[in-house]
């Protein structure tokens, strides 16, 4: 049975059909009124209070570890733990030293392995310099990478992102809230730890991250190039199996506070030169692999290792990777000091074996530049964060493409893979006429489409209900970082461009919400009209075979598989064809864009 709203709707689509041009422009205006008049098209150059909507400082909590099921462990007891072993191992060590059996140990094994034959000696111009680009960049990535986990301060093992079930947290309990969003949980972090320290700064953090990497990776490979055309290569890896028992040596030297003798111009001891070996040759891969493992286009490329090694995995496994680096870092500086101080300056930064005080003017002068920089950055970053946005984009805005997320094989998720529980996300809609809506069940809805189109219409939710119906069982993946698979039923976006007929000079697609963004304007998202005849991009109406709840998106949302989230516009109320973007909104793309300082590519 078709009542009569239905008949009028399909009445009116058919005399749009077949007016004149001259009279379809009119009407257009009448059927798909311009969004444009409620956006926020204002110019965001910096980073002012009303950052993301004014949001409140968070810091949340002491950082945990889950045991068991619901137990949680407060890792700064680790610092009494810590000492207590420490002030336990210097006891046994001091214990044992003099044995007989140890001490003919540690004579047979000094603490160093016999370098090959011609391994040069010293600390080259080369090594000097990109010693000190390698802290330059790490300083970056470090604070940025803090910032980035800080937006959704949770790790887990798998890639559903369920509260309770993450391994890691930074935060309190997720309440039992359906209103709750992802980014309602992110955290502030004060301006010298992290870069920036705002709350969901994530967008220019990413940007920091992502092109620093680029740099901290080239010196990285040009260090390790020298390294073996120089021949240095043997002072960093190990070359005998001896390296183990010279290694546990040196432990119990230390412990026992009677410390080997140093003589890094020559050859390092045998735990300095493992600490180095997994630093450059296991820890930088890892950084490298676990940073590519996180894209969501390999996620799904390579679904067969994904399974495991997923992107909830490969965040883990990041953040372990930066453990490593920030031990090293923290240990490395405080045994530079305590085990001769100038002699050690003078080795990388002077290039010289002696105790002159060279070194240390210049590791003094090259700190104060480092600090400057450190103090700088936030600062900086919050006063010219179209500067920062436009540096990443110069280092890896040629390649953001190849990292698109392609999630071009449907059926290859089932409904046992749906996860349990799916982050809501973004400003929900507090409008009258929304409002109005959803008490009505939605039965006044119309979703208004026009701009560069043969045929623009209005349609209701029945009327998108008796469209093709497509159905789909995809991950999603949010820039903050977590993730999750749902079954997703609607209309294919090809389907509605059938009916519609874009005309050749469409080129983008926007998405107006009834939602507006964080600091006012209606939230809205341009996206590539190619992109609209992908088979996994649909208007969805349904989540998990249940129409889609009010912070999900109700009545209608996009899902677009070879974007992040924050694209996929909830709450749609209209849709425009356009030719181009630069006048829509703040001239970027989308909200966030304009907003936030995203990229309109940022799913590397």
């Amino acid at each position: 049975m078709v009542d009569s709203g239905d008949a009028a709707a399909a009445a009116e689509q058919e005399t749009l059909a077949r007016t004149p041009k001259e009279q379809r422009s009119q009407q257009l205006r009448e059927v798909s009124p311009s969004f444009r008049e409620a956006l926020d098209s204002r110019r965001h150059d910096r980073v002012g209070a009303d950052w993301a909507g004014g949001l409140p400082a968070q810091y949340g909590v002491a950082p945990r570890v889950r045991v068991g099921r619901t137990k949680w462990f407060n890792l700064l007891w680790l610092v009494p733990i810590g000492v207590a072993v420490m002030i336990l191992g210097i006891s046994v060590a001091r214990g044992i030293v003099d044995l007989p059996v140890v001490r003919d140990f540690l004579q047979t094994y000094p603490g160093a392995s016999a370098l090959p034959e011609g391994t040069p000696e010293g600390f080259p111009v080369w090594m000097q310099w990109q010693h000190w680009l390698n802290i330059f960049f790490m300083f970056f990535m470090i604070r940025s990478g803090l910032s980035i986990l800080a937006d959704h301060p949770r790790l887990y093992w798998t890639r559903h992102s369920t509260p309770g079930r993450e391994w890691f947290r930074m935060q309190r309990p997720v309440p039992d809230d359906p209103t709750y969003t992802a980014k309602g949980d992110s955290l502030t972090l004060p301006d010298g730890v992290g870069l920036p320290g705002r709350r969901h700064s994530i967008g220019l953090a990413r940007w920091w991250h992502l092109s620093i990497d680029v740099l901290w990776l080239v010196n990285g490979i040009v260090f390790v190039v020298l390294l073996f055309v120089t021949g240095h290569w043997a002072r960093i890896v190990p070359t005998s199996w001896d390296v183990i028992p010279n290694a546990i040596s040196t432990a119990i030297q230390y412990l026992s506070l009677d410390w080997p003798t140093e003589n890094g111009w020559v050859n390092y001891n045998a735990l300095q030169l493992l600490a180095y070996f997994i630093t450059v040759f296991v820890a930088a891969p890892l950084a490298l692999l676990t940073g590519l493992g996180m894209s969501p286009a390999l996620s799904t490329r390579f679904r067969r290792i994904s399974r495991v090694f997923n992107i909830q995995f490969a965040r883990s496994l990041h953040f372990l990777v930066l453990c490593w680096y920030v031990m090293f870092v923290v240990v490395h500086v405080a045994l530079v000091f305590a085990t001769g101080a100038l002699r050690n300056l003078n080795h990388m930064y002077a290039g010289n074996d002696t105790n002159s005080w060279t070194g240390f003017w210049i590791f003094l002068a090259t700190s104060a530049v480092l600090a400057v920089v450190w103090v700088a950055a936030t600062p900086v970053t919050y006063r010219y964060p179209r500067a920062i946005r436009r540096m990443g984009l110069a280092l890896i805005g040629p390649v953001q493409r190849l990292f698109e997320h392609v999630d071009s094989k449907p059926g290859e998720y089932t409904e046992d893979d749906i996860s349990p529980y799916f982050w809501s996300n973004g400003r929900v809609p507090d409008s009258d006429e929304y409002k109005r809506l959803e008490e009505g069940g939605f039965r006044d809805y119309r979703l208004r489409v026009g701009g560069l189109v043969e045929n623009p219409v209005s349609l209701s939710v029945d009327d998108l209900r008796a469209m093709a119906h497509h159905d789909q069982i995809t991950q999603h993946f949010c820039i903050q970082g977590w993730s999750g698979v749902a079954k997703w039923g609607g209309v294919s976006m090809s389907s509605v461009l059938d009916l519609v007929r874009p005309t050749p000079e469409a080129k983008w697609v926007v998405f107006y919400s009834f939602a507006e963004g964080a600091e006012g304007g209606l939230y809205y998202d341009a996206q590539d009209i190619d992109q609209m005849r992908y088979h996994l991009t649909m208007l969805a109406y349904d989540m998990n075979d249940e129409p889609l709840t009010f912070s999900h998106g109700a009545p209608l949302r996009l899902r677009n598989e070879a974007q992040l989230g924050f694209k996929m516009v909830k709450w749609i109320q209209g849709i425009e064809f356009v030719e181009r973007f630069e006048d829509v909104g703040g001239g970027l793309g989308g909200y966030n864009n304009d907003h936030e300082f995203f990229g309109y590519r940022q799913s590397i």
